[in-house]
């Protein structure tokens, strides 16, 4: 096992698995300030069966096209439904759509829609709801109003019929409306404004709000008249915010909580021991990585030499990091493509550990001594990715790059982000729930109107476009391939790795099923 450089940082981690152990022994105190109660009694219980989840971060909304995290779009997507769905086969299937044809030209997708649908209050689902989703989609306060962008007219046939017309051939245009058309009702937003809505949201899913306290809980119950016969299996859904991993895990070994996502590997042994639990592993679609922010504040910046980005990326001792901080559950990455997306190419090796070809490369870019810079991160939002913060900064410090880094709560941290106001250098992840590595290239590099897009480079934007266009999906991977290779060369990230996801499940569970990409649908989930 390689050792860390920096005996500060080292002293730093050995501090935190301290802690991180006290916490799990319950020998902490700091650990368990300003948690919810997860023992108080569940008397929003409005049935029989009931199923707890936990989640590891506070939503900023439960709309599935302005939650900011997948944990936003998790709980969304239990009040909401799209035009289609996105099955745990990886199939597009029907959803408020019955059917749908496509035009020998792919410009004009004609959906036809289902006529026995129902909002939770009682108010129809027809044509107008889903022009009134597509219009208010394109909103500036819209987190992924690219999504919608992508449909450049949306018409009304007649109350149960639309046609989405595209300027351009658009192979993921089914895949985007599953990722966050969550199908508004027109009259009810009318009636309540934007957010009216927010607040107490309407949809046609399976379950239906009940109630929202901020930073304790999340209560939906099962929605009677839900359109998908057999749907759902439990009578009440609660969702609770435990952002300490520590106290997540005692939840459910009190049988608090039924399911809990986002467990570091310090916790999977003893899950594994546990009475009346069981430990869910799979490898993840999401990559950590730093940003290189070339549309704001790195504007001037050294970042904004190729030489510097590629130095950088050479400084950091990633096998190190992965070891000490994750037990070695992490998989090394050379770009926003990885193993399992399509077109990914295990020729494009990730960046060596290479500190005197770093500082070769930081001379030859005109900073022979170095330079300061500053950079930010979510707090408690991701597993030990504080840590790895603090380990990349370190390393860059050894070949004379001072940063300020800068930790921030994760509400405030995106809020920031949208608006590109973060600093020249910021920390985060990005999921996939397709297959391919599309969501994150045309959320990343696609260009202005991407929401969270840091990095302009015309020749990706191109590219990712290319990827849209390129139906055949063989010729769609030689355009990734091409992509993996063009940022792996000219980076706009540090490509960081890709975890192996640890959760737990209470054994009363049944047929959870969660996905690579982070996503679940508790729709089909019962307990005994």
């Amino acid at each position: 096992m390689k050792n860390f450089k920096g005996s500060l940082f080292y002293l730093g981690l050995v501090l935190f698995l301290v802690f991180s152990m006290l916490a799990f022994t319950g020998c902490g105190e700091e650990d368990v300030v300003d948690e919810p109660d997860v023992t108080e009694p569940d008397d929003e219980v409005v049935g029989e069966s009931v199923l707890r989840v936990a989640l590891q971060t506070n939503p900023n909304t439960i709309e599935p096209a302005t939650g900011d995290t997948r944990t936003a779009s998790n709980v969304a997507w239990s009040i909401f439904s799209s035009l289609v769905w996105l099955n745990d086969d990886g199939i597009v299937v029907p959803a408020l759509a019955e059917n749908w044809e496509i035009s020998d030209d792919g410009l004009v997708y004609t959906f036809y829609l289902r006529d026995d649908v129902v909002f939770h209050n009682g108010y129809p689902f027809t044509a107008d709801d889903v022009v009134f989703t597509w219009e208010r989609g394109q909103g500036s306060d819209i987190t992924y109003r690219e999504d919608f962008l992508a449909v450049a007219e949306m018409v009304k046939i007649d109350d149960y019929t639309v046609e989405a017309r595209l300027d351009a051939p658009n192979a993921f245009i089914l895949l985007l409306m599953n990722e966050h058309w969550g199908i508004l009702s027109k009259q009810y937003h009318e009636e309540v404004g934007e957010e009216g809505y927010l607040q107490n949201p309407v949809g046609t899913g399976p379950f239906k709000f009940v109630e929202w306290r901020t930073g304790d809980r999340i209560v939906l119950e099962a929605f009677e008249d839900y359109w998908e016969e057999g749907y759902p299996r439990v009578d009440t859904l609660i969702y609770r915010p435990i952002p300490d991993t520590a106290t997540r895990f005692a939840a459910l070994v009190n049988d608090d909580i039924d399911i809990v996502s986002n467990l570091g590997p310090e916790q999977a042994d003893a899950v594994v021991a546990a009475d009346g639990v069981s430990l869910v592993t799979y490898g993840q679609d999401r990559v950590y990585y730093v940003t290189f922010n070339n549309m704001s504040t790195g504007i001037g910046t050294p970042i904004e030499n190729q030489l510097v980005r590629q130095a950088m990326s050479y400084a950091i001792d990633y096998d190190a990091i992965i070891d000490r901080l994750f037990d070695g559950y992490a998989e090394r990455v050379s770009g926003f493509i990885i193993p399992g997306n399509l077109g990914y190419d295990p020729s494009v090796a990730p960046y060596p550990y290479d500190p005197d070809r770093a500082r070769e490369l930081l001379a030859e870019a005109g900073y022979p001594d170095g330079f300061a810079i500053e950079m930010a991160g979510p707090s408690e939002t991701y597993t030990n990715f504080e840590q790895v913060l603090q380990a990349v900064a370190g390393y860059w410090a050894e070949i004379g790059i001072e940063v300020d880094l800068q930790f921030m709560e994760s509400g405030m941290f995106w809020d920031l982000q949208a608006n590109r106001q973060l600093p020249p250098l910021f920390g985060d992840s990005w999921s996939s729930g397709t297959g391919e590595a599309y969501p994150r290239l045309i959320g990343s590099v696609g260009g202005e109107d991407a929401s969270y897009a840091a990095w302009l480079d015309p020749v990706l934007v191109d590219m990712v476009r290319e990827v849209e266009m390129t139906a055949d999906s063989v010729e769609r991977a030689e355009v990734y391939t091409r992509i993996l290779r063009y940022m792996h060369e000219d980076p706009p990230f540090i490509y960081l790795y890709a975890p192996t996801a640890f959760e737990a499940i209470n054994d009363r569970v049944q047929n959870y099923n969660p996905r690579i990409s982070e996503q679940y649908y508790l729709k089909g989930v019962s307990v005994e």
